[in-house]
């Protein structure tokens, strides 16, 4: 991936569960990361004893985080809402010239700050919480 602007990166919400997505936040920062546990399948007659693993076997996730301000209160009301329900929506990561991630989220964390000079701004973080897919962009 080529140099981009770090505003570019969208976070995405559907808010009626039909597969419509929303932009629901200005994000000064974000995060998108990915990880994969690994399956250690090494025994007494693993080649040189070095560690051995079992492909295709290890629990993946996504997390996705970022801090900003909320584009507007029907945003912040949603936000808030899946977070006090334990909801688990649909969320989508869009990364101009590199594609959109894509599936269910969870909201871990919700914060808000605010300094007296200035705008009330949040941070969040999402877990996955099942297939997440992933789409090259064109």
């Amino acid at each position: 991936m080529v140099a981009q602007k770090g505003k570019d990166l969208l976070l995405k919400l559907d808010q009626s569960g039909e597969g419509s997505f929303v932009t629901v936040a200005g994000l000064r920062t974000k995060r998108l990361a990915f990880n994969s546990e690994t399956v250690d399948v090494t025994d007494s007659e693993s080649a040189g004893r070095w560690r051995e693993l079992l492909a295709g076997s290890g629990v993946q996730r996504a997390s996705l985080s970022g801090a900003g301000i909320f584009k507007d209160q029907a945003s912040d009301a949603a936000i808030r809402s899946a977070f006090f329900s334990g909801a688990i929506r649909d969320w989508q990561a869009v990364v101009p010239d590199f594609g959109t991630v894509e599936g269910p989220f969870q909201i871990t964390s919700l914060e808000y700050t605010g300094a007296h000079d200035g705008e009330v701004t949040f941070e969040i973080a999402l877990e996955s919480a099942g297939l997440v897919a992933f789409e090259a962009a064109a």
